[in-house]
């Protein structure tokens, strides 16, 4: 599981765990994914839980990362940089930073694994996706342009497994109040003396096309990620499954 220290990625790892799943996390600083391994071993009781800490702007922690992996019968990639910023201010090397992290990422680990996952005729890969990638914010241009081609990879991917029990899917999330927006909101709420709620409720409001008219909790998206990961799900693959709380309009 990259990027798993919080957010999205620990939510899926506490509902992996709570399945009986082992799991391996991931992060990029030392004190927080052990902070993560402590908080996981509490809230799942008897939970089997380990941990590498690898940077995937780095690629010899990354190839240290894949060094240090057995065999692997779920692969979540969900590490991911994101930020606002005009398109005219993102350099070239931060374009490269992103696809490094969000596209590369999935590259790299999924590449380790699938061979594995073939011969054993078994396996699940699942990339955590955004709305982003098919709806490209024009604030965010390097963020949903690398999101979209997370989501042409998994479909790729899955290509691959034709014949096998061996599936790759991708969850396409909405907008979703993971512990990186919500230190946004904070900063936003302090700097303009503002109530936390009464501005979630602001943004969200200001989002015309969801349905659901609240933040999604990264638990929900976990919800969708272990059925993915399940045996129940042997008929859905090469799919993007919406977690978008109805934000995109398209019926498919």
């Amino acid at each position: 599981m990259s990027g798993s220290t919080q957010g999205i990625g620990f939510a899926i790892s506490r509902a992996l765990l709570d399945e009986g799943a082992s799991v391996v996390i991931n992060g990029r600083s030392e004190e927080k994914v052990q902070s993560a391994v402590q908080r996981l071993a509490a809230q799942v009781p008897g939970a089997d839980v380990e941990s590498i800490v690898a940077d995937f702007e780095d690629p010899a922690e990354v190839g240290h990362l894949l060094e240090s992996l057995g065999d692997v019968d779920v692969l979540v990639n969900n590490v991911g940089l994101f930020e606002v910023a005009p398109f005219s201010d993102i350099t070239d090397d931060e374009w490269q930073r992103y696809f490094a992290v969000n596209v590369m990422s999935g590259v790299r680990l999924s590449r380790h694994v699938l061979g594995g996952m073939l011969d054993r005729g078994r396996g699940r890969i699942i990339f955590i996706g955004s709305e982003s990638g098919a709806n490209v914010p024009a604030d965010m241009l390097h963020y949903g342009v690398t999101k979209a081609a997370m989501l042409a990879l998994s479909n790729g991917l899955a290509k691959l497994t034709r014949g096998t029990e061996v599936t790759v899917n991708a969850i396409l999330g909405g907008p979703t109040y993971s512990d990186g927006v919500a230190d946004v909101v904070g900063r936003i709420s302090q700097a303009q003396g503002v109530p936390v709620d009464g501005l979630k409720a602001a943004i969200i409001s200001g989002n015309s096309t969801s349905l659901l008219q609240r933040f999604i909790d990264p638990a929900e998206i976990a919800s969708l990620a272990v059925y993915l990961a399940s045996p129940v799900s042997s008929a859905t693959n090469g799919a993007t499954l919406r977690a978008d709380g109805g934000v995109l309009t398209a019926i498919i």
